[in-house]
């Protein structure tokens, strides 16, 4: 990832941290929906698939949330198939 300079602040608590970590990757995802668009897809069509790429992403970094909605949509398909 091209990086703008800005470097997270070594206190993880600082309030304004997560607005800071928002402006550091601001220009690469516009860039990316630039760069999306360009190619042909619409920007609502970019925006749902990086906001599900987002969401994908953060689940299969906490694998026993994963596991655990694996399991129930396990139970729901055994449930349909009723």
């Amino acid at each position: 990832m091209a990086h703008d300079g800005s470097r997270p602040d070594a206190h993880k608590r600082r309030p304004d941290r997560f607005a800071s970590c928002q402006r550091a990757v601001e220009d690469r995802i516009l860039e990316l929906l630039g760069d999306a668009q360009i190619a042909g897809w619409t920007k609502q069509e970019v925006l749902a698939a990086m906001i599900e790429v987002a969401e994908n992403t953060n689940l299969a970094m906490h694998q026993n949330v994963l596991s655990s909605v694996e399991k129930e949509l396990r139970k729901l398909m055994k449930r349909k198939d009723v």
